[in-house]
């Protein structure tokens, strides 16, 4: 009778485990790319206007989402988010180029025509991790070192957009994968690439937008596109 009553229990723990697991609210990762299709995105590719027929800037290859640079433009996720972790990675197709993701993504357009408001986080190869500002705005320590002098700072045309990175050194050779994490949280956003922190910026002047993948000249293949929800920063 002990031995049944044993077993029994023994055989419980598995299921209470995972029932508290399920109930505990932990926060579920969710692909954003199925590998298959381009499911939940949408391109905004101002070559295509008016119905014009161009190659297609964004494609699914093998597995993977695949910028192909040209005819410039956005790949853009249907559903906007806040407070996430983002996790991608990418590698050059061909010759290393330029490239970005764009967090925070609202107005399409915004930026000589082509470019969505938001915060890019860089691709450009070398230069991984820096932020430019697209109508939207974001303080980082150290700003007149990374971003030049005050008097040049702005969101749009030919004001100082770009705030460099922390290390350039982080990118491994072209052709193998590099891993870039990006979180999301209230009014900052912070980047790692391949596990070194590369940038950190708070007093961002957007805290939720869509996501967008770039094609901005060099083909770029993209795998493990995947959003983990945070919870909010609490108030200091």
């Amino acid at each position: 009778m002990v031995l049944r009553m044993l077993r029994s229990l023994l055989l419980c723990v598995p299921a209470l485990a995972l029932a508290a697991c399920a109930g505990s609210g932990a926060p579920a990762t969710r692909a954003l790319f199925d590998g298959v299709s381009l499911a939940g995105w949408h391109a905004d590719v101002p070559a295509a206007d008016g119905g014009a027929r161009v190659e297609p800037s964004f494609i699914v290859r093998d597995g993977l989402l695949v910028s192909c640079g040209k005819p410039e433009g956005h790949l853009i996720t249907d559903e906007s988010f806040r407070d996430y972790r983002l996790v991608l990675e990418w590698r050059w197709a061909g010759e290393p180029g330029n490239c970005g993701v764009l967090v925070h993504s609202s107005t399409p357009r915004r930026l000589y025509g082509m470019f969505p408001q938001s915060i890019e986080c860089q691709l450009h190869v070398g230069n991984a991790g820096d932020f430019w500002c697209i109508g939207e705005d974001i303080t980082v320590p150290d700003m007149e070192a990374r971003r030049g002098p005050k008097e040049k700072w702005g969101v749009d045309g030919d004001r100082a957009r770009r705030i460099k990175n922390l290390t350039d050194g982080s990118e491994k050779p072209a052709g193998e994968w590099n891993e870039m994490v990006i979180e999301c949280r209230g009014r900052e956003v912070a980047v790692w690439v391949n596990g070194v922190e590369v940038n950190r910026g708070s007093d961002c002047t957007a805290e939720s937008g869509q996501i967008a993948l770039q094609a901005e000249g060099a083909p770029c293949e993209f795998r493990r596109l995947e959003l983990t929800p945070l919870p909010p920063l609490v108030p200091r």
